[in-house]
């Protein structure tokens, strides 16, 4: 009851003294608040990062250094908290913090400032921030700006690990690089949604192995998901990841044996795919005996004509070459007849299309 009555008193004050007051923020009104709420995301790999905070405005005031001392708490905002939420484990400055919402506060600095991640995130801005609360504490260096008018939080310079958190107010901007482990994240998450509606689906377990294999995490756990995919429904996709996974373990004569059976069940155009694969990393030979095997499979078909042509060209061939790719390019579908008529153009320029 106080309290109104103290408000109520400062604006009849204000109202006899003919000043001009700023609305105040309402415990019982939904009404507009002087600095507006806001509230800013990124995802970083599978982890989100929010970070809820009110924006002040500098009204031709010096902010920092002014009305905000320097080496004092503030609470990164106005009004309530400002919070930032991790969905996952981070490092923020190379420092490890756990997930969850955290109060966040800075403590302004000429020449550094000190951001705070605090364990309470439910106060009323500093007021009662206690230092013995804190999850995290970093030291960074501020850099000059133009004039902000508006404090703004904003994420930049995503990388598939990190991204660089920035507030801006007045002329300065405080930036915070966040990391996360996101192979290791994905891997954890994996096993979870693997034990959900996606584990009765062959393209979840081959896709889980996939994603191991090409982040180099585990070649073991990649076969027993590329085989729990085979045992849903037998496939080219599967049965070639479990060929890459097992010649990671070194088991070559296991890996080549699911090549084979990859191969048998591959279609035209998976086949010829595969068969460029090679040939980009410099494999020409295994890639000519695919093409070759592939022709037969159907020779009349624009894959047909496609790697009749570069077998054609591996033997110097170009005539014969230009022939096949010119009927690759009447069999082709529309999407792909401009492609096929620019590796006909290269050869009749008599250009190697393997290259």
């Amino acid at each position: 009851m106080r309290r109104y009555v103290a408000v109520a008193a400062l604006l009849v004050a204000g109202l006899f003294a003919g000043v001009t007051l700023v609305q105040a923020q309402s415990a019982l009104l939904n009404l507009p608040d002087a600095s507006q709420h806001a509230r800013v995301s990124q995802r970083i790999g599978i982890t989100d990062i929010t970070i809820d905070y009110h924006r002040p405005l500098v009204r031709g005031r010096k902010i920092f250094g002014g009305l905000q001392a320097y080496g004092q708490v503030w609470r990164a905002g106005a009004n309530f908290n400002t919070t930032i939420e991790f969905s996952d484990p981070v490092t923020v400055e190379g420092q490890p913090l756990p997930k969850g919402v955290y109060g966040l506060h800075l403590i302004p600095g000429e020449t550094s400032w000190v951001v705070i991640f605090s364990k309470n995130s439910t106060s009323w801005g500093s007021f009662t921030y206690d230092q013995a609360e804190d999850a995290l504490r970093v030291t960074v260096k501020p850099q000059a700006v133009e004039n902000h008018e508006a404090l703004s939080y904003d994420f930049e310079d995503p990388e598939p690990n990190s991204a660089l958190i920035t507030m801006r107010w007045e002329k300065v901007a405080v930036p915070f690089k966040v990391e996360v482990n996101t192979p290791e994240i994905v891997r954890q998450s994996l096993r979870n949604q693997l034990r959900a509606r996606p584990q009765f689906e062959w393209q979840a377990w081959e896709e889980a192995a996939s994603y191991l294999l090409n982040n180099k995490l585990s070649a073991e756990e990649a076969a027993r998901y590329a085989d729990r995919s085979i045992e849903i429904e037998d496939r080219f996709e599967n049965e070639m990841t479990k060929s890459h996974a097992l010649s990671a373990l070194g088991r070559k004569e296991d890996a080549l044996a699911a090549r084979d059976k990859a191969i048998a069940k591959g279609s035209q155009i998976q086949i010829h795919s595969y068969g460029r694969g090679l040939q980009i990393q410099g494999q020409k030979d295994e890639a000519l005996e695919l093409f070759r095997d592939n022709v037969k499979k159907d020779p009349n078909s624009w894959v047909g004509h496609n790697d009749a042509a570069r077998v054609a060209v591996a033997k110097g061939d170009f005539d014969t070459a230009v022939k096949e790719m010119k009927l690759a390019v009447a069999a082709a579908p529309e999407s792909l007849k401009s492609q096929h008529a620019d590796l006909v153009r290269r050869l009749e320029n008599r250009e190697d299309i393997n290259k």
